[in-house]
Formats: structure tokens, sequence, C-alpha cells
């Protein structure tokens, strides 16, 4: 029999679900024509686009022309972030953003900052939050954007994303949300949370990669993002991927539908995790905030050990994790979010993330309680800091 097999990185990427591929399948080679041709066949991927995009608008309160299909939620903030401070320099210069941003948000930041732009990144708390009051006192008259990220997609903590939104609108300054690690696992309302602009990426929530979207408020003045045809409401020229329009928007669909009853099953392994490895394993620290989290979200750092020979081990026993974001995981630097939450260099090194998804058990977190304190407990034999702290004893 073969060794169990438990992935637990569904923050990194989600399989696609078979309801989701097969929903694709026909416009790969049945209906393979060009949404933006006008013979019948074109028009069946047109009305297929339009279809998906009412899906998609349905899933999170807005209007369909509201949605604009990407090719990633990377490719979602960099519209929203460059083509904002593209379309509103006459206004202002200044955008406000937090430390714990995803890199496609803070590398689209330094990107603005070389063009001239004032970015001011908020502090968060030791649980990843971000303060209201200095949020206010960052806003100057200059300011024309606030970006902050629904959920975050190490530590899986929530912001107070309504709260944000009602600073904004009162202000009269526009607000984006990456909503990358939120949509599909938490209920999301653009309306009733006053956001003018939201990014999503269909891999995380059982769709294919490679397909994103930008929410767009209606009114909000915005640059185009790529220059050509008239796609997307000549916003985003390209022909439309249609397979992977259609298959974001089954997957929404279908983890919108149940997602209260997803969240409990989630929220129960998750706590059982977190319960099982703070009562087996000595020296240990949950990051982000205990209740204001992603659902299926486990982040701890283990003291005297590097996450990486951790990551190693638990893949030798079947056991797929992370140390942070994948975008991230070939620097050598510390997690920057764990580091903005104030944790040092050393205990950042050692720090796991573990993201449950639909398919996991409760077995899952059987096998993975039984695993780990042992795994912990031959690499911190190897640790000398350990040893003195074991001789302190």
């Amino acid at each position: 029999m073969g060794e169990r097999i438990v992935y637990l990185d569904h923050a990194a990427t989600t399989y696609v679900k078979p309801e989701v591929f097969e929903s694709m399948k026909p416009y790969f080679s049945e209906h393979f024509g060009n949404a933006s041709s006008i013979y019948s066949i074109g028009r069946d991927s047109k009305k297929a686009v339009e279809e998906a995009r009412e899906k998609v608008a349905k899933a999170i309160g807005a209007q369909s022309r509201e949605i604009f299909f990407t090719g990633s939620g990377s490719e979602a903030d960099n519209w929203a972030l460059k083509c904002i401070a593209d379309a509103n320099k006459k206004k202002g210069n200044h955008i406000i953003t937090s430390a714990i941003e995803h890199p496609a948000i803070l590398g689209t930041c330094k990107f603005l900052e070389d063009k001239g732009f004032e970015v001011t990144y908020l502090p968060v708390d030791s649980e990843g939050i971000i303060s209201l009051e200095q949020l206010k006192e960052a806003i100057k008259d200059s300011t024309i954007l606030i970006s902050i990220m629904f959920a975050n997609n190490e530590i899986g903590t929530i912001q107070p994303i309504q709260e944000i939104g009602e600073i904004a609108r009162e202000k009269g300054i526009l607000f984006h949300t990456d909503a990358v690690q939120a949509v599909g696992n938490i209920p999301i309302d653009v309306e009733k949370m006053n956001i003018d602009l939201l990014s999503l990426s269909g891999h995380k929530f059982y769709g294919p990669k490679g397909i994103g979207a930008l929410y767009i408020r209606k009114g909000v003045k915005i640059s185009s993002f790529i220059h050509g045809g008239q796609q997307e409401r000549g916003k985003r020229a390209s022909t439309e991927n249609v397979p992977a329009i259609v298959g974001l928007a089954k997957a929404i669909e279908m983890a919108t539908e149940n997602i209260d009853a997803y969240n409990k099953k989630l929220v129960n392994l998750r706590e059982k995790t977190i319960e099982g490895i703070m009562a087996k394993v000595p020296y240990v620290r949950l990051n982000g905030h205990s209740s204001s989290r992603l659902p299926g979200n486990v982040n701890i750092s283990f003291q005297f050990i590097e996450g990486e020979s951790l990551l190693l081990m638990l893949d030798m026993k079947g056991v797929y994790g992370s140390s942070g974001s994948a975008c991230s995981s070939g620097s050598l630097d510390p997690s920057h979010v764990l580091m903005a939450i104030g944790l040092s260099h050393e205990i950042a090194h050692g720090s796991l993330r573990l993201t449950f998804g639909d398919e996991n058990t409760e077995e899952d977190v059987d096998y993975l309680l039984e695993v780990i304190p042992t795994i912990v407990s031959k690499l911190r034999d190897m640790s000398p800091l350990y040893e003195v702290v074991k001789n302190k004893k």
C-alpha cells in the first residue's frame, strides 16, 4: 500500500474540478469560434463569455458589465493600480497600501514609485490587521487610491474591508482589494463592502490557471490595460480565452453556492489542526488572527528548525504544504508578511503554511498530527540552539 497523499497547499493552487473541466471541453474543439467573429460559432463563443460574465458578477454582487476578464490575479492587480494611477494622475499621485500585500501589489507599487508616484505602506499589528486610524491619518489631498488585500495569502488574516471601503468612499478615494485568496472562500458583496475594484483568480477555487478577472465599478475612470482590439469593451485587447472563461464561471458558481457549508468544514479542519499541533509540539506560534482568518488557513512557526527542511520531510511523508507564498518561494529572504507582524528572522524561517480544501478530511488531519511531531523532533535534535534550551530545563 502506497504512502498517504495529503495536499495542503490550496492557497498556492487548486485542482480543476471535473464539472469545471467538462464545462470547458466543448470550447476547445466544438465551439472553437473567435468570440469577436460574427458567424454562428463565433456568436456561440460570445454568448458563453457573456453568460460567464453574469455568473462571475452574481458571485460577488456586481453587474455583469463591471466584470473584465484577465489572464491572472496578478494581471488584474497590475491593471487596477497602474491604470487607476494613469487615469487619475492629474488629481493626485498618492497611493495607500499595506506592508503585507502580495508581490503583485508590492511590485506594482515599486514600479509606480519609480514613475513618480508616492506610496504609503501601512504597518499591521501582530495579527496582521491594519489600523483604520492609521489609514485615516495617511490620507492626503493627493490620495487617489487605497489598495488593501481582502485576506492574506500567507497568514490568512482578513482585513476590515467594509470599514476601509467606507473611509475611502467618504473621502472620495477609489478602493481596490486583491481578493484572490478570498473569492470562493468567503462571501463577498462589492456593493455592501464599498469596493470599487476587485481582483480574483480562477485557480484558487478549482478553476483553470491563466484566467482571472477585475471588477471595475461602473463610473470608475480607468485606462485601458492592453491596447489593440475592442475585446473587454476596449479595455483589454486580446482574443478571449473562452474555455478558461467558461471554466472560471463554472468554478465560481460552484464555490459560492455552498459556501457556508464549505466554510464550516474548513474551519473544523483548521481548528483541529491548530489545537493538535499546539498540544503536541512545544515552542510553536500561530501566525495571523485567531478568528478573523481564512477558513482553511493554518500558519504556524516552529522554533529551532528551518521551514524548508520541515517541508522536505513532510513531502517524504506525502504531505504537501508551503512555507509561505508560492510567488516568493524562490527567495531565501524571510517572509515579508511574517517580518511585518513582528517575527524574528529565525522564527520566520521556521514557518509552515497549511491550506485546506474541498477534498481534505479529518483523517488527513489525524495523519498530519501523527507525522509533524516526529519530524519536528528529528529536526530539533540536529539544532544546536535547541540543545541549549533543552540543557537549561
